[in-house]
């Protein structure tokens, strides 16, 4: 936890390394995974770089894994998937040259496997055509009336030679037959005579595997010009057309032979298919570890492009950023990889002073992810800036089940929670969409949520919106037991007699009953949500003083700090004091009548009065103030509360144009040369680096730079902002109470409405409704309670927290430290 109050110092380094070691020691890089890489080439292009021919053969062997994946998912052949606990290392740059022969094999295997199945699909499509265009056929021939034109083309054949009747048979697809038949009727001028009949079973295309539908036809003309125009009408609709004999015996003949050579068809299809399951299945369990192998590979060439090419070319340099704490890390990677190499030239590191903002990084584990994450997505923080990450972690699912305290509905959100947190390492590796992964990577935020929920549920004593009666009732019913059954009308309960002290703990269970639960339950929230939202708000303010320290703006506190908090306490820190004290001062068995309840006045009127300076108009008897001397000190908070905004407005500008006046401005350039003596051989290189860097003033949010118009304008905007938003977001705060109510009163709705109808029938239909019912009840209840209104509690928190509280202290400017890691970008790659 204490790695998440600030974020981590950085060093900027520069590495130098051998060539022949750059490989092995960029890969303990990424398998350590705690340095930063800085693009030394940003001038040039992808194209222009010394490990570009690297890149390309790496997108080639990912091109052909993904190939062979695509191969694998077609036969529907499960892949393993990985494990990051059994990770294979990267590949030596010499196993490349092997990786790709093998994976070419691979390749060219499937790549004839599936040509061979599509050239055996193909021909057993066109057998089975050929097949049902004769069956078909042979009806067509058997019609009286083509019976009759071969009788009457028999009797004729020696007279009358011109009068041939020809035919041609073949099958076209159903979606072009009306257009055909239209196409050949106009052609041949009504001379043709068309007969159709379309095949029930549905065939596939052998390239795409889509399903096709075909239908059967025979188009019957005479005269050659007649057949040279049908058949290239069916050319034209990609009809395929089918030798088909004239006489019986022979058509009977070629359906015989076509059966026996499908038969023997199907026999090699399925022993190509059983050879190329065989042969996938194989690949299928290589497959995985060829692909971290080829990314690991892709990663490392990428980042040696990153790094700079010295002019003797005997040396690679690098810069890149390094957690101090991870320094010892690196010096191991560099030792290893030079080791791993056999390099007799050590590669080694110079950190580098610099005044570059280094990135943000926390060093989080799989608890304070998720909550880190959600101050990620606002703005990252800037270099060394206090994390309101830390404090998340308690105040985040603190607010959220102020929204959403039920103790049934908490119960549901924490066993949700629990089962992710618990079977974290089996559902880590399920698959299931991006949706889950959000819910995934929030298990613990949830679980949180849901223990918070049922502990705010136990105070609010509410239960599914129905109350446990834990430690009794401190009210003390006075009627005897006539009045009680016989009274028509509401009975009212006596603070002064009816009230035995104070409950022990939350609500007490007579409220359930009480027809004023509303209007108690609303007051009672409302000045609970203003006092967490005020305690929120004066927290936030005092972060920011953390901020001033660390970073010595020790005039911010006196000129930011000092006059925000004077302002934010005099008003509202005030008007939650008075709720404390007008919650001791009146009670219903005071003696006097000035401190009964019915003279307690509103705090929000009182408030109101108390900045316009007006008295509030009271009943006879009752005292406008609570204590002596009220009024005058209201009218000075109120005065120095606004002798507050000019001192926030004004103050920063005119000490940092004093400051500006007394100290003169000048920049030095600090110049530092670093020797390099490498040996290669008998031949000594000497290298020299030489780093510029200017001096700057120290301090977060320097102001050396910006024109005085600009820190005037930019203080004037704060200024405002500030006064404004203390004042919006107190009322911001009421959303705890708001949708608490709302809450509470729709599960109310939901008992009442549903589950209660099925507990008022009776007789034998009643045990059946309520099996019903109870299950609608609970649809409705995970449906609309659970999910729908945790959603919205969830959302209204993250609100108040990037809002209300982080804009009191949080800058959110820094650039996230990106490490080169072998397993951010495995993980990365396997959610895509």
């Amino acid at each position: 936890m204490g790695d998440m109050f600030r974020s981590e110092k950085m060093s900027l380094c520069q590495i130098f390394l051998q060539p022949e070691a750059a490989y092995e020691t960029v890969a303990q890089f990424g398998e350590e995974g705690c340095v930063q890489f800085r693009d030394m080439n940003e001038d040039l292009t992808a194209y222009q770089r010394k490990f570009v021919s690297e890149v390309r053969r790496c997108d080639e062997l990912e091109r052909k894994i993904h190939f062979i994946e695509n191969e694998i998912r077609k036969d529907d052949i499960t892949i393993p998937d990985l494990d990051f606990e059994n990770v294979p290392p990267a590949p030596k740059p010499r196993e490349m040259i092997d990786l790709e022969a093998q994976l070419e094999k691979t390749e060219k295997e499937i790549i004839e496997l599936a040509q061979n199945d599509v050239n055996l699909k193909s021909n057993y499509l066109e057998l089975t055509e050929m097949l049902r265009v004769l069956e078909k056929t042979q009806g067509f021939f058997e019609e009286q009336q083509v019976v009759n034109m071969e009788l009457s083309k028999n009797r004729d054949d020696h007279h009358h030679q011109g009068g041939h009747l020809g035919f041609v048979a073949g099958v076209v697809g159903r979606d072009r037959q009306f257009a055909f038949e239209r196409m050949l009727w106009r052609v041949a001028r009504g001379n043709v005579y068309v007969k159709s009949s379309q095949l029930e079973e549905t065939l596939k295309d052998p390239k795409t595997g889509s399903v096709i539908y075909k239908t059967v036809f025979v188009v019957f003309f005479q005269g050659e010009q007649l057949r040279s125009r049908v058949k290239k009408i069916c050319t034209g609709f990609h009809a395929s057309m089918y030798p088909c004999p004239e006489e019986h015996s022979e058509r009977a003949e070629m359906i015989k032979g076509l059966r026996t050579r499908l038969d023997d068809l199907k026999i090699v299809l399925q022993q190509t298919e059983d050879q190329r399951k065989c042969v996938l299945t194989a690949v299928c369990h290589q497959l995985t570890k060829w692909c971290v192998m080829v990314q690991k590979m892709k990663a490392i060439y990428h980042t040696m492009n990153m790094l700079n090419l010295d002019v003797t070319s005997k040396c690679l340099i690098g810069e890149c950023w390094v957690p101090n704490r991870d320094l010892p890390a690196v010096q191991y990677a560099l030792a290893e990889g030079s080791k791993a190499a056999g390099s007799h030239v050590p590669s080694f590191l110079n950190v580098v002073e610099t005044n570059d903002t280094p990135p943000t990084y926390y060093r989080t584990n799989k608890f304070t992810r998720g909550f880190q994450n959600l101050i990620d997505a606002y703005g990252v923080a800037t270099y060394r800036e206090a994390n309101p990450g830390l404090y998340t972690c308690i105040t985040f699912p603190f607010l959220f089940a102020v929204m959403f305290g039920d103790m049934g509905h908490g119960f549901i959100l924490f066993l949700f929670g629990l089962w992710m947190v618990l079977w974290e390492k089996s559902l880590g590796r399920k698959r299931g969409g991006e949706i889950w992964n959000i819910f995934f990577s929030g298990r613990y935020i949830i679980l949180l949520m849901g223990i918070f929920a049922v502990y705010t549920g136990f105070h609010y004593n509410d239960c599914f919106s129905k109350s446990f009666n834990v430690f009794g009732s401190t009210w003390r019913i006075r009627y005897n037991t006539t009045t009680v059954l016989t009274n028509a009308a509401g009975l009212t309960l006596d603070p002064t007699t009816a009230a035995e002290g104070v409950y022990v703990m939350g609500m007490d269970p007579i409220w359930q009953l009480a027809d004023n639960k509303i209007i108690f339950l609303n007051t009672y929230k409302m000045k609970l949500s203003i006092i967490f939202g005020v305690l929120h708000m004066v927290f936030g303010v005092c972060m920011s003083v953390v901020n001033y320290v660390y970073f010595k703006r020790y005039a911010s506190i006196f000129l930011e700090f000092i006059p925000q908090m004077i302002f934010l306490l005099l008003l509202f820190g005030y008007m939650v004091f008075m709720m404390f004290y007008k919650w001791v001062k009146y009670s219903p068995k005071a003696e006097a009548l000035a401190e009964s309840p019915g003279c307690a006045p509103s705090v929000l009127i009182m408030f109101i009065n108390m900045v316009l300076f007006k008295s509030s108009e009271v009943s006879a008897g009752c005292d406008a103030n609570m204590f002596n001397g009220q009024t005058r000190l209201e009218m000075i908070f109120v005065i120095v509360a606004v002798v507050c905004i000019p001192w926030m407005l004004i103050g920063k500008p005119l000490y940092i144009k004093y400051t500006r006046k007394s100290k003169p401005e000048h920049v030095e350039d600090f110049k530092s040369t670093d020797t390099l003596e490498m040996v290669e051989g008998d031949t000594a290189i000497v290298v020299e680096v030489t780093h510029t860097s200017k001096k700057e003033s120290d301090g977060h949010g320097s102001h050396e730079d910006e024109p005085m118009s600009e820190i005037w304008i930019h203080q004037a905007i704060h200024t405002i902002e500030y006064v404004l938003s203390t004042i919006s977001h107190t009322a911001s705060y009421l959303r705890l109470w708001a949708l608490s109510l709302a809450h509470a009163q729709l599960s109310e709705v939901l008992w009442t409405m549903v589950l209660s109808l099925s507990l008022q029938m009776q007789g034998y239909t009643a045990s059946i409704a309520v099996f019903f019912i109870f299950a609608i009840w609970v649809f409705f209840t995970i449906a609309i309670m659970v999910m729908m209104e945790g959603l919205s509690a969830f959302l209204h928190t993250l609100r108040l927290h990037w809002v209300e509280f982080m804009s009191k202290f949080y800058e959110g400017a820094g650039v996230l430290f990106q490490p080169f890691s072998f397993k951010v970008i495995l993980e990365g790659d396997d959610d895509d």
